[in-house]
């Protein structure tokens, strides 16, 4: 039986430390030994172009929360695929995660708006992560990466 690798693209934002420790916890859960057929790109989002978004057969994301609002490298990311990808990426399965110092809802609706429009599909709750960022919040991370990486690979979408 032949099987096909299934691509999980991670566009993410990780301009200090907290929301790289992040980043690297969803790319580890994402790439855990026992995934297989799986995979993991990860590609800052002022380089991501709608290539990326087209090979991919899910999508995480992650950004800071900035002034109530995502990066705007994210921003810049979704104004370049956004029109490209309109028809060709429904349904495209997604999660994301925001770091934020004091709020992250901003963040959170702007995203979802988005998406939203593009007609992708959240898979997982988004996770947020504010105020002082600890052990649960990595883990949290880690366990995103992991579980959309493993439900791409069982086929659930």
């Amino acid at each position: 039986m032949e099987t096909s690798t299934k691509r999980l693209l991670v566009v993410a934002h990780a301009p200090s430390p907290n929301t790289r420790r992040l980043t690297d916890a969803v790319l580890r859960g994402a790439t855990h030994p026992e995934l297989e057929g799986i995979t993991v790109h990860h590609v800052p989002p002022l380089e991501a172009v709608v290539d990326d978004v087209l090979a991919a057969d899910a999508l995480i994301l992650g950004t800071p929360a900035n002034f109530g609002y995502m990066s705007g490298a994210l921003k810049d990311f979704f104004d370049r695929v956004y029109y490209p990808c309109l028809d060709k990426t429904r349904r495209l399965p997604y999660a994301f995660f925001i770091r934020g110092k004091t709020d992250a809802e901003g963040a959170r609706l702007s995203i979802e708006r988005i998406v939203t429009g593009l007609g992708w599909r959240a898979v997982q709750p988004p996770l947020l992560v504010v105020g002082d960022m600890g052990p649960a919040d990595v883990a949290a991370a880690e366990e995103l990466g992991m579980t959309v990486a493993a439900g791409l690979e069982a086929g659930l979408y």
